[in-house]
């Protein structure tokens, strides 16, 4: 007999955009992680909150994501439902006057692309960031001198009530990769940006550069999930744990990054479970060495 929660929700979602026993792997950028029970697509605010008013009502555990960039997921999976806002929450609205309303699912390349087709210029350090407004509004996102908070003055946004607020940015608390939606543990929705018209040919140069830099310093052909460990205050984290004698230290399939020391990445189909015990030995030995315990970036989902 077919399980009354799904029922309950295909009257929400059409059965194309919801999906059983999902390898998560297949949805984040360190391709690693167990099935989930269900993973569900939404594209609107309104399929959003019906979804979690559902899951609140059936009680079945939820988790938001983006596009997966900063997570790993337990090999064991995930026992209840994931909700992402990927590809199918991405829109962009663009008015004359430099503002940008965008749906939290939105790549941040393309939302860069699309700002630098319009001449508009202030976003060109978010170009190369992996990941969706949602992570980037939520975590302060920055690269390259450039943040969120400076080009931000609004988001709309879920509480943990189903209650949605709009926040003007002065009430987002931003700062070094943190913001109130951490604190209270609100969703991004969408959010409403500024920017000022520019040189097009200036603002593509300076993002194909700012590109090239990344390229250069960062192992952008292995999976990752970006920059494995938050910047101690005072420190670099990779320095730190490149002078520990880690570059290349290695679990199974994870390893710390020779090309760069703040990245564990998932050398040869690695498990969560190794790329939490990589994660785990180079804070115990980066603390016992210098002192300084590394906090990481990376959100765990699932048993462990």
């Amino acid at each position: 007999m077919e399980n009354l929660f799904l029922k309950k929700l295909i009257q929400i979602l059409p059965e194309e955009r919801i999906k059983l026993k999902e390898p998560m792997a297949n949805h984040t950028s360190l391709h690693i992680g167990g099935e989930a029970d269900y993973l569900a697509l939404p594209v609107s605010t309104e399929e959003v909150c019906a979804v979690i008013s559902l899951c609140k009502q059936e009680k079945m555990p939820y988790y938001i994501m983006g596009n997966g960039s900063n997570l790993l997921v337990s090999d064991l999976g995930y026992r209840g439902l994931i909700l992402k806002l990927g590809e199918d929450f991405s829109n962009i609205q663009v008015s004359g006057d430099g503002t940008v309303r965008a749906q939290a699912g939105v790549l941040l390349s393309k939302l860069a692309s699309v700002v630098a087709d319009h001449s508009l210029t202030g976003f060109e350090f978010a170009s190369g960031i992996p990941g969706t407004l949602g992570g980037a509004v939520t975590m302060n996102a920055g690269a390259y001198g450039g943040e969120m908070k400076h080009c931000l003055t609004a988001a709309k946004v879920l509480d943990e009530e189903g209650n949605i607020l709009v926040l003007k940015a002065e009430e987002l608390k931003l700062g070094y990769r943190h913001s109130i939606l951490q604190e209270k543990g609100y969703v991004l929705l969408e959010a409403d940006m500024q920017f000022t018209y520019g040189n097009p040919e200036e603002i593509r140069q300076k993002m194909r550069e700012l590109n090239a830099q990344r390229r250069e310093k960062q192992p952008l052909d292995k999976y990752s999930a970006g920059s494995t460990f938050k910047r101690p205050q005072g420190y670099f984290a990779g320095k730190l744990i490149s002078d520990a004698g880690l570059r290349g230290y290695q679990v199974g399939g994870a390893a710390v990054s020779e090309k760069h020391c703040g990245f564990i990445i998932n050398k040869e189909n690695a498990t969560a479970g190794e790329f939490l015990a990589v994660t785990r030995d180079v804070i115990r030995i980066v603390e016992e060495k210098y002192g300084v315990r590394l906090e990481p970036e990376v959100k765990f989902l699932g048993e462990f």
